[in-house]
C-alpha cells in the first residue's frame, strides 16, 4: 500500500460544508432528524400476511409496492438474505415466497420457481425458525407440534424460577408474552383468499432441526425432553390457570402497548398484540386492539414505485448521533440546528417511569432516553449516553438537572461485571439460549462492548470517575481481543466496536502509547482496504469467527474507523489521509454518502439492519474531526463519542 503525505489531504472543509448543508435540509420542522430502518424480507412479508391473517380489507396498490420491493432484493441464489448479498436463509424465504403468493404471484413464475426449489432443497419450510413455524401454523401451513411449547403459564412463575421473563432481553419479553396466548389458544388465520403453501413442504421430512447451532447438545437434550414433557401433559392444565394466565398477559401487554408507538415500539411485539387482541375476541374498533393495529401502520415507508414495512423507528438515535456530527461541523447554523434538536430531545428523557429494568435495580431512578419516539418501558443505556453527552457537549446550563438523571441512570445500570447492556443490568442468563424456543440465539441483553465503551465515554466527559468508571475500563481491557479488536453488538461488528471502544477510553484519559489503544490502532490500520476505505460483512458474526476477512469499504464503516484512529492519537498516521482521501472521494452531488450494505446489528445471525442515515452523518462527524484536529481546536473531552 502507498505511504502518502497526510498534509496532501487536509483540505476537507467544502465536503464539510456540503454534507452539513444536505444534512441541515432533513432537519424535520419540529427539530428533529429521523431516517429509514431498513431490515430484510421479513418484516414487509409479515406485514401483508398480518392484514390477510385478520382478514382487513387488502390495499392493493400498498400490496403491488410491496411486490415490487420483495422482488427486488431477492438474491442470486433463488431465496432471501438477511442482509444485502447475503446467503439464502430459509425463514426470511419461505416469508417472502407466501407473501408474494399472498399478493397474486404466480407460483410458475420464475422468481417464485427458485424460491420454492430452493427451499425444498434445504428440507422445506419446516426447517425454517420457531417465529416462522408459528406462522406457518397459525396459518394451519404446519401443525402446533412442530412449534415448542411456551405454556402461558409462564407468565405466572416466580421471579426465581429458572425460566423467566425477566431473565430475557426486553424484545423477547414483548414479543414472547402476547404469543403466548396466541400459542395457547391456537387460533386459525381467516385467511378469505384462501392461500396455502403446501408445496413448500417435502413428503418425508416432517421434523425441525433439533437444536440451533449456537445450542449446547446437553443442554438441548434436558430441554427437548422438557418440551415433549410439557406437550404430553399441556392437555391436563387446569382450566382456571390458564385463564388467569391469559389475563395477566393481556393486562401486561396493555400497560406497556405505548400508544401509537406500540408494545416495545417493535414490529414482532406490535403485530402479536394485534393478533392476541383478536384472538380474544376483541373488535377492530376496541381502542387497545385500533391502537396497537395503528402503530403497525406507522411503520410503512411508502414510495412511488415500492414500499416496505421497518422493523422499528430510531429518531432519538438519529437525532442524537446527527447533532454529534453537527457540533463537530461548527457553524452558526449548525449550532442553531443542534439546538433545536436538544428542545425536541430534552421532554424525551423517561422521568416517571419504572420499566422492565427496575425489576433487576428497584432502587434507581428512572432517567433514560429510548430509541424511538416513545418507548417509557423501555429506554436504553446506548441512546441515554449519546444524548447526555450532545447536551453536555452543547454547553446548555439548563440541562444539568436532564443530564445528572441520565447519568444517574446509566451508573445505575451497570451490569455486575463493570459493563452495560442496552436496556438491562445483568442479562446475562446464557442457559436460556439452549431452550427450543431459542433458535435465534437472542433471547439475552448481556453487557457488550459497544454500549460499555459509550458509557465510559459518558462517565468520563461528565468528569464523574470513581468505580463505575474505573469498572467500565476494565471491561474494556478485558473484553479487547487477541487481536486488538472489540466486538460490536449493535453495528457491524468489530471495526464498530473498536471505535466504540476506543472513543470511551480516549475520554477516559487513556494515552495513544497504551498498550490497550496501540494494538487497536495497529488493527485497524492493519485492516483498511486498498481503496482506503474499511469494510466488514455481517458474516464477521458467524460463531466460527477466526479473524477479519475483507469486505468492500462502505462510508459508515470508513468513518467509525477513522474516529476510532483518530480516538486512539493517530490523525497524523498515513491510514487516515488514505481514509480521508476515499470519504472525499465517494462523496456524492449531494454532498452526502450512500452504501447498500448493511452495517446495523440487531440480532447477530439472525437480524441485521441498514440505517440509511450512517452513511450520510458519520462520514460528516468523521471529517469534521479531522478538519478540527489538523487544526488544533478540539478538546480531548470530547472524544467519548
Amino acid at each position: 500500500m502507498n505511504q502518502l503525505n497526510p498534509a496532501d489531504f487536509i483540505d476537507v472543509e467544502g465536503a464539510v460544508r456540503a454534507a452539513t448543508a444536505a444534512i441541515l435540509a432533513q432537519q424535520r420542522p419540529d427539530g428533529h432528524w429521523v431516517y429509514e430502518l431498513e431490515a430484510d424480507a421479513t418484516i414487509p412479508a409479515e406485514y401483508v400476511l398480518l392484514v390477510h391473517y385478520l382478514a382487513e380489507e387488502a390495499n392493493l396498490e400498498l400490496e403491488r409496492k410491496i411486490g415490487v420491493y420483495l422482488r427486488r432484493i431477492q438474491g442470486e441464489h433463488g431465496g432471501w438474505p438477511l442482509y444485502h448479498d447475503g446467503a439464502f436463509d430459509i425463514s426470511a424465504t419461505v416469508k417472502a415466497y407466501f407473501a408474494l403468493k399472498m399478493i397474486g404471484d404466480d407460483i410458475d413464475a420464475p422468481h417464485m420457481a427458485r424460491a420454492r426449489e430452493a427451499i425444498r432443497e434445504r428440507g422445506g419450510a419446516i426447517k425454517a425458525n420457531v417465529f416462522t413455524r408459528i406462522l406457518l401454523a397459525l396459518y394451519g401451513q404446519a401443525s402446533w407440534n412442530d412449534v415448542p411449547t411456551v405454556p402461558v403459564e409462564l407468565i405466572l412463575v416466580p421471579r426465581w424460577f429458572p425460566i423467566h421473563l425477566s431473565k430475557m432481553s426486553y424484545w423477547a419479553r414483548t414479543v414472547i408474552v402476547p404469543l403466548l396466548v396466541l400459542c395457547a389458544k391456537r387460533p386459525l388465520a381467516k385467511n378469505p383468499r384462501g392461500i396455502h403453501i403446501r408445496e413448500l413442504f417435502v413428503d418425508g421430512i416432517g421434523a425441525a432441526s433439533p437444536r440451533a447451532p449456537h445450542q449446547d447438545r446437553y443442554w438441548s437434550i434436558f430441554f427437548n425432553v422438557l418440551d415433549r414433557n410439557l406437550k404430553r401433559f399441556e392437555p391436563f392444565w387446569p382450566k382456571s390457570v390458564r385463564a388467569k394466565a391469559i389475563a395477566a398477559c393481556r393486562t401486561w401487554t396493555t400497560e406497556r402497548l405505548n400508544g401509537e408507538d406500540g408494545l416495545g415500539a417493535i414490529y414482532p411485539a406490535m403485530a402479536n398484540s394485534v393478533m392476541m387482541y383478536d384472538a380474544l375476541g376483541l373488535a377492530p374498533d376496541h381502542p387497545d386492539r385500533a391502537i396497537a393495529r395503528l402503530s403497525v401502520e406507522k411503520l410503512l415507508v411508502i414510495k412511488d414505485d415500492e414500499a416496505y414495512c421497518q422493523p422499528c423507528v430510531s429518531p432519538v438515535w438519529d437525532t442524537a448521533l446527527v447533532a454529534h456530527a453537527l457540533l463537530e461541523a461548527r457553524t452558526p447554523e449548525a449550532d442553531a440546528a443542534v439546538a433545536r434538536s436538544l428542545d425536541w430531545l430534552r421532554p424525551l428523557q423517561v422521568l416517571n417511569v419504572k420499566g422492565d429494568w427496575a425489576e433487576e435495580k428497584p432502587d434507581v431512578r428512572p432517567g433514560g432516553w429510548a430509541f424511538q419516539y416513545r418507548n417509557d418501558h423501555y429506554p436504553d443505556l446506548d441512546d441515554t449516553a449519546v444524548v447526555v453527552m450532545a447536551f453536555d457537549r452543547a454547553g446548555a446550563k439548563h440541562d444539568d438537572v436532564a443530564i445528572a438523571r441520565g447519568r444517574e441512570w446509566v451508573e445505575g445500570l451497570q451490569s455486575r461485571d463493570g459493563g452495560w447492556g442496552a436496556f438491562d443490568a445483568d442479562n446475562s442468563y446464557f442457559y436460556l439460549n439452549n431452550i427450543p424456543f431459542a433458535d435465534h440465539g437472542a433471547l439475552l441483553d448481556p453487557p457488550t462492548e459497544d454500549v460499555s465503551g459509550r458509557c465510559v465515554g459518558m462517565l468520563a466527559q461528565l468528569g464523574h470517575g470513581g468505580k463505575p468508571l474505573a469498572d467500565g475500563i476494565a471491561y474494556l481491557r478485558k473484553t479487547q481481543r487477541a487481536d486488538g479488536s472489540w466486538w460490536g453488538r449493535w453495528g457491524v461488528n468489530y471495526i464498530y466496536g473498536t471505535w466504540s471502544s476506543l472513543a470511551g477510553l480516549n475520554g477516559a484519559g487513556l494515552t495513544p502509547d497504551d498498550p490497550t489503544m496501540k494494538r487497536a490502532a495497529d488493527w485497524l490500520v492493519e485492516i483498511q482496504n486498498d481503496d482506503g476505505g474499511w469494510g466488514e460483512n455481517c458474516d464477521s458474526y458467524k460463531l466460527d469467527y477466526k479473524g477479519y476477512e475483507p469486505a468492500p469499504s462502505t462510508a459508515s464503516q470508513t468513518a467509525w474507523a477513522l474516529l476510532g484512529l483518530m480516538a486512539a492519537g493517530q490523525v497524523d498516521h498515513p491510514a487516515v489521509a488514505r481514509g480521508v482521501n476515499y470519504l472525499k472521494a465517494t462523496q456524492e452531488e449531494d454532498g452526502l454518502w450512500s452504501q447498500s450494505h448493511y452495517t446495523g446489528g440487531g440480532f447477530p445471525r439472525v437480524f441485521y439492519l441498514n440505517y440509511h442515515g450512517y452513511p450520510k452523518f458519520f462520514p460528516l462527524w468523521a471529517l469534521a474531526r479531522y478538519r478540527n484536529l489538523k487544526a488544533g481546536n478540539s478538546r480531548r473531552v470530547e472524544f467519548g463519542l
